[in-house]
C-alpha cells in the first residue's frame, strides 16, 4: 500500500502524478517546507521529500527539476503568501485602534504554521545572501510603506518622537519570526499557569510591540485577546 499522509498526495498507479499537477505540486511544497524547516536544505534529500509525499522521486523531478529549484519555489510560495497579507497589515499599522488586530494577524500567519518561521530562520543562518535578496524583493517595499504611514502618525502624537519607524518595522518582523520559530522550545522555561504558554508568550510579544511604538495609550488597548494557538486573527475592518 502506498504511503499516505495528512494533506499530501498519495501515489496512485492508475493516475500518474503528472496528471494531477496542482495537488502534487502543493503537496511537494508542503512536505519540503516541513523537512527544510526541520533538517535544513543540506540535511534534506529529494528522496526524503518524495517519500514524505508518497510519490516516486522521478515524479517529484517532473514538477521541480532540482533541489535548488524546489528550495526557491518553497521560499517564493511562503513569501508570496506573506506578501499577500502584508499590504493589509502594514497599511493599517499606523491606525492605533487597529494595531492589536494587525499584530495578531501578523503573528497568526506564523503561528498557524510555525514551520514558516523556522524555515526563514534556517535560511537566514544558512544562506543569508540568498534570503536577503528575496526579502528585498518581497518585504522591503512594504516596510517602506509602513515607514511612511508611521511617520504620518508621529505628527498626530501617537508614535514616539525618537522612534526609528523603519527599523521598528524590521525589528517587529524579526521578533515575530524568531519568537515563533523557537516558541515550542522556550515554553519549557515558563512555570505553570492557567493560560497556555504559547498564548502567554504571544500576549507579551504584542505588549512589547505596542509599548515600543506608541507614545500614549491606545484606545481600547488590552481589550482584545491574543489569538488561539494556530488560529488566524480576523482581518481588521476599516
Amino acid at each position: 500500500m502506498p504511503k499516505t499522509t495528512r494533506g499530501r498526495a498519495a501515489e496512485d498507479p492508475a493516475t500518474p502524478d503528472a496528471e494531477r499537477p496542482t495537488d502534487a505540486r502543493a503537496a511537494i511544497l508542503d512536505a519540503a517546507t516541513r523537512l527544510f524547516a526541520a533538517h535544513g536544505f543540506d540535511g534534506t534529500s529529494l528522496q526524503a521529500i518524495a517519500s514524505e509525499v508518497g510519490i516516486r522521486k522521478p515524479s517529484l523531478l517532473y514538477h521541480f527539476p532540482s533541489k535548488a529549484a524546489l528550495r526557491e519555489a518553497v521560499l517564493e510560495a511562503l513569501l508570496t503568501r506573506w506578501n499577500a497579507l502584508l499590504p493589509e497589515l502594514l497599511l493599517a499599522a499606523a491606525k492605533a485602534r487597529r494595531f492589536d488586530a494587525v499584530m495578531e494577524a501578523l503573528t497568526s500567519f506564523f503561528l498557524e504554521d510555525p514551520d514558516r518561521a523556522r524555515l526563514l530562520l534556517r535560511e537566514a543562518l544558512d544562506r543569508p545572501d540568498a534570503l536577503r535578496a528575496l526579502l528585498a524583493e518581497y518585504v522591503r517595499p512594504w516596510v517602506a510603506v509602513v515607514r511612511d504611514q508611521l511617520e504620518a502618525a508621529r505628527a498626530d502624537g501617537f508614535v514616539h518622537a525618537d522612534a526609528d519607524v523603519e527599523a521598528y518595522a524590521v525589528q517587529i518582523i524579526h521578533l515575530v519570526v524568531g519568537g515563533v520559530a523557537v516558541m515550542d522550545t522556550m515554553t519549557a522555561v515558563l512555570g505553570p499557569g492557567e493560560v497556555p504558554p504559547e498564548r502567554r508568550l504571544t500576549r507579551e510579544l504584542l505588549r512589547f510591540a505596542r509599548a515600543g511604538l506608541f507614545a500614549r495609550p491606545l484606545p481600547g488597548a488590552g481589550d482584545r485577546k491574543a489569538p488561539a494557538d494556530g488560529a488566524r486573527a480576523e482581518a481588521p475592518e476599516d
